[in-house]
């Protein structure tokens, strides 16, 4: 058995394509079992700290509250040629005390856990609890995203925290491939399970993408809001689909959800080493409840129903050394069929030390629109973050 240290630095996507080890930084340490068995090791932590107008207890006065946003522990590895297997844990939002979203205590949760047969470049099969193939700040995740905040559109079924799966994840089985610069996903997931679903339909998840340039290079059907200019010239357009009968409503009411999303991705690397990324998105979500159902306490009616949408415009300014500076701006809108629509402008700068291993983020937000797609509170804020992954 041989243990070896962290691995020399490279472009995150370039490592994940030639070791296929999904979602674990490319820095995390391997335990080499023989030569078709092996062990990878890693972690990532977000922290920051978060300033928002009228949100003290007072009500009157901005509150001041540092956070631990995400705790994550990454292990995966290969049991045999062509098999292999990724189990993460997270702590997103640890408070450590009982207001923890994710169990209590600031427990860690199993985030995934998959079965990996990776068969060739064209066919692959995951099986076990995974992201659903979707749009791309769901297969970005936190950690490799554009801006800090990207999560401030309406999000699919395996968001929600309740029945039908944690964090973009969810229980069901993925086949993705890629044939030259298509690259496809699909999968068949529990989604919404209970509730409305009394015939326990399964929840279908599609991405198709091409790259008009440069493929991108990550592990399997996952993505990222930027290269920072490392992957070359990137243009690729992404078709993704969810739909699941009868997964909202009441049992004696039920609805069917179905959600088309288109998602872009632009990255100019210029050979000064600055870059130029636009990354933007429009999605429709048809999630109808009806009015019977909509009056029962036991509704599921937790989905956004109607339109949204977000461009964001970033530029890695030239040069290198130790820290790079990466100025952007992103608007979204979010526009409901019933109810006031609602939108947000984050204006922020990426102080990338080590891609998205090692980056700080200072960001300053002006809006109402969150996750839910439904307006909250219009109030200005300023964050602090940084990320590091090993």
């Amino acid at each position: 058995m041989k243990i070896s240290g962290t691995r020399a630095a490279r472009p995150w996507g370039t490592v994940f394509a030639a070791l296929s080890v999904p979602f674990v930084s490319h820095a995390a340490g391997t335990i080499e079992i023989d030569e078709t068995r092996w062990v990878s090791i890693g972690a990532g932590l977000r922290a920051g700290f978060v300033s928002t107008e009228d949100a003290a207890p007072s009500g009157e006065d901005r509150s001041s509250t540092f956070n631990i946003q995400s705790v994550r522990l990454y292990v995966s590895g290969q049991a045999a040629e062509k098999v292999k297997f990724t189990f993460n844990t997270e702590c997103e939002g640890c408070v450590f005390g009982d207001d923890s979203p994710i169990g209590s205590g600031g427990n860690m949760d199993v985030l995934d856990a998959i079965a990996q047969f990776e068969l060739s470049e064209q066919l692959n099969i995951w099986i076990g609890r995974m992201l659903t193939p979707a749009d791309r700040i769901e297969l970005n995740g936190p950690y490799y995203g554009l801006n800090w905040n990207q999560y401030t559109v309406p999000l699919l079924p395996s968001d929600q925290l309740g029945q039908a799966g944690l964090l973009g994840r969810d229980d069901g089985v993925t086949l993705w491939g890629s044939a030259g610069k298509f690259q496809y996903a699909f999968g068949l997931f529990d989604g919404v399970d209970g509730g409305p679903n009394v015939e326990d339909n399964l929840l279908f998840a599609t991405r198709l993408a091409y790259n008009f340039l440069e493929k991108e290079q990550n592990p399997g059907y996952y993505t990222s809001g930027t290269y920072f200019g490392t992957a070359g010239d990137i243009f690729t357009l992404a078709l993704a689909f969810q739909s699941q009968s009868d997964a909202v409503g009441t049992a004696a009411a039920p609805d069917d959800f179905r959600a088309t999303i288109v998602d872009m991705l632009y990255e100019n690397a210029f050979d000064n080493g600055a870059a130029l990324t636009i990354d933007a998105e429009y999605k429709t979500f048809d999630a109808d409840v009806s009015p019977l159902a909509a009056v029962d306490p036991s509704c599921l009616c937790y989905l956004f129903d109607g339109d949204a949408y977000y461009a964001t415009f970033a530029y890695l300014l030239p040069g290198g050394g130790k820290l790079r500076w990466q100025p952007y701006v992103r608007y979204t809108s979010n526009e409901p069929d019933s109810g006031l629509d609602s939108d947000l402008t984050e204006v922020g700068l990426n102080i990338v030390i080590r891609g998205h291993d090692a980056r700080l983020n200072v960001s300053f937000l002006s809006g109402d629109a969150n996750l839910t797609g439904l307006p909250g509170p219009d109030v200005d804020t300023i964050q602090f973050g940084v990320q590091v992954q090993i």
